[in-house]
């Protein structure tokens, strides 16, 4: 610790020291925010191409053409589940639990053949119809 008056410290001194340790501080904190980034690496073009390379010059975040595109796609993904559930409600039971069977559960064709005594053949046939259906709804 330095005391003025104690081997020929000033309060001059001290004062200096303090500055010292100011400037030193202030200077990391210039370094640790830095942008390290070569301003030719910027790019001012549109769409995907600009999307990641000017985040330290552009705040998007109260973009109006991304909010309505978002907002756009929301209600487009909100129809098509709408569509979906549709679609399943309208299928038959054994389409259903063959639909889980296929596509929830990824069991093989060959596998539900041999757990309900059928033929691979008649799986497919019965995953034909179902697409059919689904497709006919959903389109």
């Amino acid at each position: 610790m330095v005391i003025p008056g104690e081997n020929g410290v000033t309060e001059a001194d001290i004062e200096l020291l303090h500055t010292m340790d100011d400037d030193e501080v202030d200077e990391q904190r210039r370094y640790d925010y830095r942008v390290t980034t070569h301003l030719d690496a910027y790019h001012d073009g549109e769409e995907e191409a600009a999307h990641d390379r000017n985040k330290y010059l552009a705040d998007d975040t109260a973009n109006p053409e991304q909010l309505i595109i978002q907002a756009e796609d929301e209600v487009e993904h909100q129809d098509t589940l709408e569509k979906l559930t549709k679609a399943m409600e309208s299928l038959l039971p054994q389409q259903k639990e063959l639909f889980q069977k296929v596509y929830l559960e990824k069991r093989s064709n060959t596998d539900i053949a041999a757990e309900e005594g059928v033929t691979e053949a008649a799986i497919r046939g019965r995953l034909k119809k179902l697409h059919e259906r689904l497709r006919k709804i959903l389109s």
